[in-house]
């Protein structure tokens, strides 16, 4: 068990050398590699959470090495959490088709599928290390294999890719210099040795700037406002399959992150004596009515659930700068349920595109007497994200809610509350086309209901948005709670 941690990321990195060698013989054969892969990913992701709950953290040296001088890697209930819809979501992804999902036809030799699980062996090793250079390292990772993924989608993407590119390099340098600090002030990268020092260095002003940095650094990977930027122009331009990991969770590497060093590395009561906690709450709030008012005015349906996960995004900033137990319950939910509920728009738009070449939302019209199952599931996942009851999406806006009320911070829960109202506006005008009209296009009136390889993963992500809302209250209690509340003290 206590090589747990370093299989689940060596399984996917092994899975990238594989799926790219197999990719030189046969295209259809990277894909092939690329669902085993995951597969064995999320076997590995479930046992270890699965363990994590019941015996507690499992702790792997790497090459024997000792902390704080050797790498350690650290899979607890929150890690376990987060590489099980890690692993989930890939798994989807790498089951759809590859000419929907991005936008291109295999050839032999094209590392698409190398590419898609170096970037999940990325995420899996950020989420995993208990070393904090060792996870710039792998937020590097994930990045080069982002951009190239990225750059699939043509020529605007190319230049949303290059973009991201420099925005994402500035990101990680300004996380390396908050990290080049900590070490210079305590000579350790060890997460918890760290933790045990700084305490003694709290006056330190150093520390703070490195707190700054290290924070700054990570709002940039995550996009969260206004440091959102890049993302756009590079959910909207990617091929959807690449969109869905990038929304799903690529960013929510960063948010795992951010959780992990501000309160197991620095601790909660430091970083709210520096007031970090609250700028982050705030600056949430802002990217959810900016990612909102933006969504309502685009034309495009990708653009539109791009500028969606800047808002949704902002629900995961707040509830982890309201640092309250049930906010940071809220937060880590809205982690799951966004997750699910993004792929599976993004999934839906991908089969509408390959079907139809159809992006614009005005064309939609009358879509659902041609595809019935395909707009059922973007009708469960938008009310999820608007949040009606008892989709997943409910759950986490309600203990945001309830920490905002814990932490008498009334205009974020206005935010939240009211958040709801904007998404309805701009999901509304899909719903109208899509139910209310007749169709318009040529290319509506000859599609036709996609085959079970795109329609398998929709249906999985949407019957998984409502049984993840009618379970909430046990993911909850077994094991977000306990994961907060040892967060938080």
């Amino acid at each position: 068990m206590t090589l747990l941690p370093v299989l689940f990321v060596l399984s996917l990195l092994t899975g990238a050398v594989v799926a790219t060698l197999a990719g030189l013989w046969r295209a259809a054969a990277a894909q092939v590699v690329a669902v085993i892969t995951m597969v064995t990913g999320l076997t590995l992701a479930v046992v270890g959470l699965v363990s994590t709950i019941r015996h507690g953290p499992i702790h792997h040296e790497l090459g024997g090495w000792p902390p704080p001088v050797g790498i350690e890697y650290v899979l607890d209930p929150l890690s376990g959490f987060v590489a099980t819809v890690i692993a989930f979501i890939g798994l989807m992804v790498t089951i759809y088709p590859v000419k929907a999902g991005f936008d291109t036809r295999p050839h032999r030799g094209t590392p698409l599928y190398g590419l898609v699980l170096l970037l999940l062996t990325g995420l899996a090793g950020v989420i995993l290390s208990g070393d904090l250079f060792h996870l710039f390292v792998f937020l590097e990772i994930y990045a080069i294999s982002t951009y190239g993924l990225v750059a699939l989608g043509g020529d605007r993407a190319l230049f949303a890719s290059f973009r991201y590119l420099l925005i994402g390099t500035a990101g990680s340098g300004l996380y390396l210099i908050g990290v080049g600090f900590i070490y210079f002030s305590t000579g350790s990268l060890n997460m918890a040795d760290v933790a045990e020092l700084l305490p003694a260095l709290a006056d330190s002003p150093t520390i703070a700037g490195a707190l700054a940095l290290i924070v700054t650094g990570l709002a940039v990977k995550m996009a969260l406002f206004p440091f959102h930027v890049w993302l756009p122009d590079a959910h909207s331009y990617a091929p959807p399959g690449v969109a869905a990991l990038l929304a799903a969770v690529q960013v929510k590497a960063a948010a795992y992150a951010l959780i992990r060093i501000l309160f197991d590395v620095f601790g909660p009561a430091y970083v709210a004596d520096l007031n970090v906690t609250t700028l982050l709450a705030y600056f949430g709030a802002a990217g959810v009515v900016v990612g909102s008012v933006m969504a309502v005015r685009v034309k495009d349906i990708k653009r539109l659930l791009a500028y969606s996960t800047v808002a949704q995004l902002g629900f995961i900033g707040m509830g982890i700068g309201m640092a309250s137990p049930l906010a940071l319950i809220g937060a880590m939910f809205h982690v799951l349920n966004h997750a699910v509920m993004k792929s599976c728009l993004f999934l839906v738009a991908g089969g509408v595109l390959e079907q139809t070449g159809i992006k614009e939302i005005a064309r939609y019209a009358g879509m659902w007497r041609r595809m019935p199952w395909m707009m059922v599931g973007l009708g469960i996942a938008a009310m999820s994200m608007i949040g009606i009851p008892p989709t997943a999406g409910f759950f986490s806006k309600w203990y945001l809610v309830r920490g905002s009320i814990e932490t008498e911070q009334w205009v974020l829960a206005f935010v939240i509350v009211t958040s709801s109202l904007l998404t309805l506006a701009y999901f509304i005008r899909i719903f109208e086309q899509i139910f209310t009209q007749e169709p318009q296009e040529p290319a509506v009136e000859e599609a036709y209901e996609p085959g079970p390889r795109v329609l398998g993963p929709v249906g999985v992500l949407a019957s998984a948005i409502v049984v993840i809302g009618l379970a909430n209250a046990l993911i909850v209690t077994q094991v977000l709670e306990p994961i907060a509340q040892r967060l938080l003290g």
